[in-house]
């Protein structure tokens, strides 16, 4: 089984400028996903999508292979999955190589376990899925407002549940997204056919777009990294 990463990392950042290389503890923010993706015992193959230079040149740095990416899916509007695709077009055409699963990470998601990515393929597997999200349970009461009232979604509050009666919801948390390639091609979404869920931890929750979710991250991945030394 071949199962190619891909780690989309365009220059452009309007909320937080060059984030994705950005320094984060003495190294380029972009470099922890590198990292995690080649210590990955089922991943045989890393690339990043870019279409710049300077975050070209830290992919390369830290040992990932980098696909150049149009500037037609370069800008604002562009989706991460027009830069997936490109990806693997690129790769199909310049050398037949076709993976049998995509995994996608996000270098604005880097805080992730030792082994999360493994298990999340393994989830995908074991459970004969198509396509597999990270998400972290969680059990909040969760409202909206409609047409000027407000109402409850995830429970009734005339009987509100203690926490430990309730069955918890799942947010999405963008880390770790694993597809087969034909997900990709014949629906447009890193998500189709039969979904599956990998759970991750609270601390995962974090994805970088503001400076104030920047310093967040470098708190939290500090504390980790000082109760590991302890």
């Amino acid at each position: 089984m071949e199962v190619l990463a891909i780690i989309p990392a365009r220059g452009g950042s309007k909320g937080l400028p060059r984030k994705n290389i950005l320094p984060l503890l003495g190294k380029p923010l972009l470099a922890y996903t590198i990292e995690q993706a080649r210590r990955a015992r089922l991943i045989d193959r890393v690339v990043v999508s870019t279409d710049d230079e300077e975050i070209a040149q830290v992919a390369r740095t830290y040992g990932a292979e980098v696909i150049q990416r149009p500037a037609d899916i370069s800008g604002d509007e562009a989706t991460s999955e027009s830069a997936l695709l490109h990806a693997l077009e690129h790769l199909a055409e310049r050398e037949r190589y076709q993976p049998d699963l995509v995994v996608f990470l996000q270098c604005t998601s880097p805080i992730r376990e030792e082994g999360d990515i493994d298990r999340a393929i393994q989830q995908l597997l074991e459970d004969e899925a198509d396509s597999l999200l990270s998400a972290v349970p969680f059990h909040l009461f969760i409202w909206r407002r409609v047409d000027g009232r407000v109402e409850a979604l995830d429970y009734d509050y005339t009987r509100r549940p203690r926490r430990q009666e309730r069955s918890p919801e799942f947010i999405e948390n963008g880390s770790i997204y694993v597809f087969r390639p034909w997900v990709l091609q014949e629906l447009g979404n890193r998500l189709g056919g039969k979904i599956t869920l990998f759970e991750m931890d609270e601390d995962s929750l974090v994805d970088i777009n503001t400076a104030r979710d920047f310093a967040l991250c470098e708190a939290i991945m500090s504390q980790r990294q000082a109760a590991i030394l302890a």
